[in-house]
């Protein structure tokens, strides 16, 4: 069982993770779930499902792009020995990332 730190967590992931299995433990353990809806088999989907999906990729995307930069131009590998030196280096590639999108709103503002 999840500690109560935890209750109200939401999870956001592709229609890959829906299950019913997936479903009953993120209920069970106080999450909160945004996974994708998949499409009928053999028919289209429905507005309603094409805009929530449509709006829970928006949010993923924003996600996932800082975490994107941090691996592929940041180069951040976690390769420690210790949950010390790994968060110590998570949050040194944190504060890189959030150093250059600080300079990039900068230049924005500044044209």
């Amino acid at each position: 069982m999840r500690p109560a730190a935890f209750a109200g967590w939401i999870l956001w992931a592709d229609t890959a993770y829906r299950s019913k299995a997936n479903e009953a433990f993120l209920e069970a353990n106080g999450f909160v779930s945004r996974i994708h809806r998949k499409k009928p088999p053999g028919r289209p989907m429905s507005p309603r499902t094409r805009r929530a999906n449509a709006l829970k990729s928006l949010v993923r995307s924003r996600e996932e792009h800082v975490f994107a930069v941090q691996k592929d131009k940041i180069g951040v590998f976690i390769r420690t020995v210790g949950i010390a030196r790994a968060t110590s280096k998570i949050g040194m590639a944190n504060l890189v990332y959030n150093m250059r999108r600080l300079v990039f709103l900068n230049r924005l503002t500044a044209t």
